[in-house]
């Protein structure tokens, strides 16, 4: 028997309210699949507890995090009382960076009983691996004078061993499924950055001569996403491409609701963590119609990362079986509860 630590954070608003449902349904899968548990440390860092501390973590957060072998992240985020930029570089990213969670993966895929706001989506299923620690999401650059001459830089900043790192991984990826990557790159318009990662590309696709190697350009590439989904398998982006093109993923799904992802540390030094895309949508707070797919979307992946892939498909299985019936909040056009859809995931797992 396999037992693994978890650090949960729920964060705020409808994290709070899906997390405590998903941890049961990743439970009730333990218990039926046999071969693992679960053993859960629950965190309340949130924006709640930085109006309450002034920081959204305590000091030695990072140091309680690091013992467990993955993060459970919910939806983080209440800019009415704090701004985004602190909640987000308190906690997120402070985990990302510290952790060295290099590499940022976002599935997107035609869910069975799910309407695409795409007429033709075709089925579509693919993976975006985004560079998670550089590239446009630097903190190099400031800004110098005030009023009509004042100047902000922002430098990106690409290396070549982060280049390399989630090149491999996504042509590593691509092996596992139907061997295609598909990297997203601007070489027409920003000439420094993206002639550099072009070149990676091609130098590392040599090694790879099993895998279909191409190169699209990011605004064609957002276009393609809408006529032409399907013909996409592993997307491989910059930071900030590939944070435009997960949104789009998740938008063609047809509610972001449903969209997971995983920061992952390759060196096996810290803790990987897996959150869902949506926020904390403080609107639906309190109504118990919070869409839990994406967080027990988020849990599979997890699961998977942490080498339990056949519980891991199973619950996917599972999912997409409850979605398809039409067992949907009123993101998706139904009217069940968080609770409705929790229960009969658990109901459909226990009948197993």
């Amino acid at each position: 028997m396999k037992n693994y630590k978890i650090g949960v954070v729920p964060g705020d608003g409808i994290g709070t309210e899906i997390m405590p449902g998903t941890l049961e349904v990743l439970d009730a899968l333990a218990e039926v699949h046999g071969g693992f548990k679960l053993a859960y440390s629950h965190y309340p860092w949130s924006c709640d507890y930085y109006l309450e501390h002034g920081m959204m973590m305590p000091d030695d957060g990072i140091d309680q995090l690091a013992q467990h072998d993955a993060v459970f992240l919910g939806a983080v985020g209440n800019p009415k009382l704090v701004p985004d930029h602190v909640s987000l570089w308190g906690l997120l990213i402070k985990i990302r960076r510290e952790f060295e969670q290099v590499i940022n993966m976002r599935p997107a895929k035609q869910l069975p009983g799910i309407e695409s706001p795409l007429k033709h989506p075709n089925g579509f299923d693919f993976i975006i691996v985004r560079e998670n620690s550089e590239g446009e999401y630097s903190e190099v650059g400031g800004t110098i004078h005030r009023g009509e001459d004042e100047i902000a830089i922002q430098n990106a900043v690409f290396t070549k061993k982060a280049t390399e790192r989630v090149l491999r991984f996504a042509f590593e990826l691509a092996k596992q499924r139907n061997r295609k990557v598909t990297s997203a790159t601007k070489s027409n318009g920003i000439v420094h950055s993206m002639p550099f990662w072009d070149k990676t590309v091609k130098e590392v696709a040599v090694g790879y001569a099993d895998v279909e190697a191409e190169s699209t350009h990011i605004d064609a590439l957002s276009a393609f996403f809408v006529t032409k989904p399907e013909s996409f398998d592993i997307i491989a982006a910059s930071n900030l491409f590939g944070d435009i093109l997960s949104d789009i993923g998740a938008a063609i799904m047809g509610s972001i609701g449903v969209a997971p992802a995983g920061n992952i540390n390759l060196n096996g030094k810290y803790p990987s963590m897996f959150e869902p895309v949506h926020g904390s949508a403080p609107d639906i707070v309190g109504k118990g119609i919070a869409n839990p797919i994406g967080q027990i979307w988020t849990g599979k992946m997890m699961l998977e990362h942490l080498g339990e892939k056949k519980a891991a498909d199973l619950l996917l299985k599972v999912v997409e079986e409850v979605i398809a019936d039409g067992v949907k909040t009123p993101d998706l056009k139904r009217n069940a509860t968080t609770s409705d859809v929790i229960n009969e995931i658990k109901t459909r797992i226990f009948g197993i």
